[in-house]
């Protein structure tokens, strides 16, 4: 800490802190060469898997032994009740969040719970109530995490997944609200923005939305992602967000009208690279679309150059791509497709 003397460790006490974690790699790598031993020896017993909870406490990322504890489990549940499998399942589920806890962005401990849920006995009865409430805990549990790191990407990917797995759907509304509160408390939520264009998407494609439809919910969208930009210019996430709402082929009057508010930004905020590289992508998509004449068309297209050529000067470290983007407009189409998909 600033304004704290750092005491220096005595010849004697370094000696001793050496030989303690000299210790504690000679015992994890005892664990280790055991835990590996047994699963080459295909050893699936009660004492195996414990073995892979000692080694897995050490080191939550040795997707291997998450691998071999799967196998050991599956070779046990033959011979077990579904409640005793179900006791099993929650044990490995109450590890796991142990594990997120210190560990909420490793991939196999999502991986694992992602399993256990997976693995409870189907069948009426006591069986379909505990696929029920293990399902309702996940939610709980993602909220929990998503409070304490509200753009942890692996949960919001883990909630999309819990979402479309619940034995009973939750409308699609609720997601919107949720994603809108997060969006809301931190406009640089990227994972909530994202989450948001797929629970969109979903609405419009299953309740049939016509065009004007999808017109008028964008229109709405297009207030909630202006209030980010004004907030937050240099953030790139509410301009994601605008590109993906704009689309491909938007209507001349969608793009004109957000051409000009994002004008009214670029006065505002001159050295905001968003702001120039969203007004030179959207000129060229109006030059693309442009009914006018030729000269018409290259007039925007000039437009476009000089604002790439601003960018240039602008983020220095990326002068090469908006080079490559302003080249016949090339750049600008790619990205809206990668963006269209986003």
């Amino acid at each position: 800490m600033h304004g704290v003397k750092r005491s220096r460790l005595t010849a004697q006490a370094a000696e001793a802190k050496r030989l303690k974690e000299l210790s504690k790699i000679e015992s994890y790598l005892a664990i280790e060469q055991d835990v590996l031993s047994r699963k080459r020896a295909k050893d699936f017993s009660d004492e195996a898997l414990g073995r892979t909870t000692q080694l897995l406490d050490l080191n939550p990322e040795f997707y291997t032994i998450w691998n071999y504890r799967r196998t050991i489990l599956l070779s046990l549940f033959p011979s077990l009740s579904p409640e005793e499998i179900v006791s099993h399942l929650t044990s490995d589920l109450r590890l796991t969040t142990s594990y997120l806890l210190v560990h909420p962005k490793v991939y196999w401990i999502w991986n694992h719970r992602k399993w256990c849920l997976e693995s409870v006995p189907s069948g009426p009865g006591e069986t379909q109530k505990w696929r029920e409430e293990f399902w309702k805990g996940e939610l709980k549990l993602i909220e929990k995490m998503l409070d304490a790191d509200a753009r942890n990407f692996h949960a919001w990917s883990y909630r999309r997944y819990v979402l479309a797995s619940l034995p009973i759907s939750r409308p699609k509304s609720d997601e919107l609200k949720y994603t809108q509160t997060k969006i809301e408390a931190n406009f640089s939520n990227f994972s909530a923005w994202h989450c948001r264009t797929k629970v969109l998407s979903a609405i419009w494609q299953e309740q049939s939305f016509t065009e004007e439809q999808v017109k008028k919910a964008k229109d709405k969208e297009f207030e909630l992602v202006t209030q980010a930009l004004w907030t937050d210019p240099g953030d790139q996430s509410g301009w994601l967000y605008h590109r993906w709402l704009v689309g491909q082929e938007p209507p001349l009057d969608i793009l004109q009208r957000e051409i000009k508010n994002i004008q009214d930004l670029h006065e505002a905020e001159p050295d905001s690279k968003w702001c120039i590289n969203a007004l030179a992508h959207y000129t060229l998509l109006l030059a693309q679309q442009s009914t006018t004449s030729d000269d018409g068309a290259n007039k925007l297209r000039n437009e476009a150059k000089r604002l790439y050529e601003i960018l240039e000067k602008v983020d220095p470290d990326r002068r090469a791509r908006y080079r490559d983007m302003d080249a016949m407009g090339k750049g600008f189409l790619d990205f809206t497709m990668s963006i269209a998909s986003w």
